[in-house]
């Protein structure tokens, strides 16, 4: 949830277009914001597997289409939240993270958020620095943790190219019988000289891998029964 890319020419890029933003899981990783709903750009699905529904649409002032995965899951917030934040377990769900760390805990609803992720060759892998921060609408229950990018916050590191343009969110909103509505939002930038319209090509893998795995992992007990203080419950 990614120096520049040594893809001399198209061929080379077509070549991986299939493996090529992978960057665009996020991750799960971590993060998330509320994205201006323009009248006149509405989501065109591009997969419906799974219990997983893929979105894109174009984005105003980008040349990188926005993503939205959508699902449902029998399972509390606090559930899903605690799985959102265990960081150091990134690696083993989110597609392609290769390294996951806290660089600073501000609060209980916040913190820095450093993550790299792994690209096939011959691209070279990504980094990236989220300021993450989890909020709750205490009148419709809706958790929103939202990650805002923080290129500067710590010095480039040579093997890999930093992420500068980044935005995501994850929406859970309650709903009946006990069901969450699980939202995911992504806009980014990946750096580096691949075009953007290979990677608007190449950008739905990642996520509904990430959400396949979410599914399995927030079912874990240690997550289940997780109780976390500043999320209210539906009741």
């Amino acid at each position: 949830v990614f120096t520049y890319l040594k893809i001399e020419n198209l061929l080379l890029m077509l070549i991986n277009i299939k493996y090529i933003f992978f960057v665009f899981t996020f991750l799960g990783l971590t993060s998330f914001v509320n994205f201006k709903i323009e009248q006149n750009k509405s989501w065109e699905l591009k997969k419906n597997s799974d219990g997983i529904s893929i979105y894109t649409r174009n984005s105003e002032g980008s040349d990188f289409k926005e993503l939205k995965s959508v699902m449902q899951l029998k399972t509390s917030l606090s559930s899903v939240v605690a799985l959102l934040n265990d960081w150091e377990n990134y690696p083993k769900w989110v597609y392609k993270c290769e390294k996951s760390i806290t660089l600073k805990k501000i609060s209980d609803t916040e913190v820095i958020h450093y993550q790299t992720v792994i690209a096939p060759w011959p691209a070279d892998n990504r980094d990236f620095i989220v300021d993450v921060k989890i909020s709750q609408n205490p009148l419709s229950n809706v958790v929103i943790q939202k990650a805002i990018c923080l290129s500067n916050y710590i010095p480039q590191i040579k093997e890999y190219v930093r992420i500068t343009e980044f935005k995501a969110s994850w929406i859970l909103t309650p709903i009946k019988n006990g069901m969450v509505n699980i939202e995911y939002h992504l806009l980014v930038n990946p750096g580096g000289s691949l075009p953007a319209w290979i990677v608007n090509l190449a950008m739905i893998d990642g996520p509904f891998e990430t959400n396949l795995h979410l599914k399995e992992w927030v079912k874990k007990e240690k997550y289940q029964k997780q109780k976390i203080s500043f999320i209210k419950e539906m009741e």
